[in-house]
């Protein structure tokens, strides 16, 4: 019986496992693939919601659990954090011998798993690379993590251009679109009945969905920019709001807090969750009139909802956006004047026609095929690129 290639997927985060859901799935279920599932960070916290128990009731085996989690979201807490992290995947890593590392995104987590794994001879599958986000330090860790990763999946034309920019070689760059749109057509949705019941609150004639993260490489921002947003919504009439707490990065507590106190004050108006999971998430925006804050979901996955999203302050600034989404500043009077032309007639009917950049199709099942057809061939020693030198040679420059 011919052996099975090992494929480490890392997850820490509960937005990160429900794009990595159906990957997964397909890992799980190959002929030619096996599954060393590792999970890290928020999915072992209680107080995130302790999701590494979600993921076993979706059926999976968890062969590693990784505890990195600090009481501390500070900056010295997110370091030592990542320092513990390190020292726990070299042993991962050295135990599986895995034949190819899979991680998606940009947190300090991944990176940490990556870095590992590049000093334990281990070849990487980066997805979601080449994108920008200019006001948090992931900014930093995601093109670190392209640097050390020998197989890339882009959301877009224009990210895989940047992959290769940072000299990855264009037949190891694979524009594939955005998992988490594929995602929308995989997942059963719920009804609006079974939405309701499943969160405890009603929806109402106009609902918005509120995630709002800290901006990591601003200091001392996120309670006073949340402040004003939450002053915003106040303000805001025959409107329930849905909050998703924040991730464990820099001031999410915060965050955090700031929310229950306002949803204790305002229980006839709004609910908020530490993790609705992903199918409950995506539901969400079926019955949404908008998205509200700073989160990759509202730029990436909302648009395909034909929902409009209001983009605060400079934490996603870069990513390319589709029509629908509103950038606006962290003020008062900023947020207000988004608010109000997200409620307008005539931007409604506008957002009814969007067109999501991130949709390309069949994205998870790319994903596997490349896998399938490149794990086990890949060769550790990589190449610069060498762009400028690449068009001089076509005559392009």
């Amino acid at each position: 019986m011919k052996e099975k290639f090992k494929i480490c997927v890392v997850t820490g985060t509960r937005a990160e496992y429900g794009l990595l859901y159906w990957l997964m799935k397909g890992i799980q279920s190959s002929e030619d693939l096996s599954l060393q599932l590792v999970v890290t960070g928020m999915h072992l916290s209680p107080e995130f919601g302790l999701t590494s128990q979600q993921i076993e009731d979706d059926g999976f085996d968890i062969q590693r659990k990784v505890e990195i989690l600090l009481s501390s979201d500070t900056a010295l807490g997110v370091c030592k954090s990542m320092g513990l992290a390190m020292i726990s995947f070299a042993d991962v890593f050295a135990d599986l011998q895995p034949d190819l590392l899979v991680v998606l995104g940009d947190r300090y987590e991944v990176f940490a798993a990556a870095s590992a794994a590049l000093v334990c001879n281990v070849c990487i599958a980066h997805i979601h690379g080449g994108e920008t986000t200019e006001g948090a330090f992931d900014e930093a860790f995601r093109h670190s993590i392209t640097k050390m990763a020998h197989l890339h999946f882009t959301a877009t034309e224009e990210y895989r251009n940047r992959v290769i920019q940072l000299g990855e070689h264009p037949e190891s760059v694979f524009n594939v679109g955005a998992i988490g749109v594929d995602n929308i057509r995989r997942f059963k949705l719920l009804s609006k009945k079974e939405f309701e019941d499943s969160v405890g609150f009603s929806l109402a004639k106009r609902n918005l969905l509120v995630t709002f993260h800290p901006v990591t490489l601003e200091q001392d921002s996120a309670g006073h920019q949340f402040s004003n947003l939450l002053d915003a919504l106040d303000g805001l009439s025959e409107t329930h709001l849905f909050f998703t707490k924040a991730n464990a990065d820099t001031d999410g507590r915060i965050i955090n807090n700031m929310i229950d106190r306002y949803v204790s004050a305002n229980p006839h108006k709004a609910v908020a969750h530490t993790s609705l999971g992903q199918i409950r998430y995506l539901s969400a925006l079926q019955y949404m009139d908008g998205v509200v804050g700073n989160s990759s979901s509202g730029i990436i996955e909302a648009p395909s909802f034909k929902i409009a999203t209001i983009n605060i302050g400079d934490r996603q600034k870069g990513r390319t956006m589709a029509s629908s989404i509103i950038s606006c500043g962290p003020s008062l009077k900023d947020i207000k004047e988004a608010l109000e032309r997200l409620g307008s007639r005539e931007f409604r009917q506008e957002v009814t026609t969007v067109v999501n950049p991130y949709e390309l199709g069949g994205t998870t099942d790319r994903i596997l095929n490349i896998i399938t057809q490149h794990v086990g061939k890949i060769n550790i020693k990589k190449t610069f690129f060498d762009l400028v030198r690449y068009r001089c040679k076509k005559g392009n420059l």
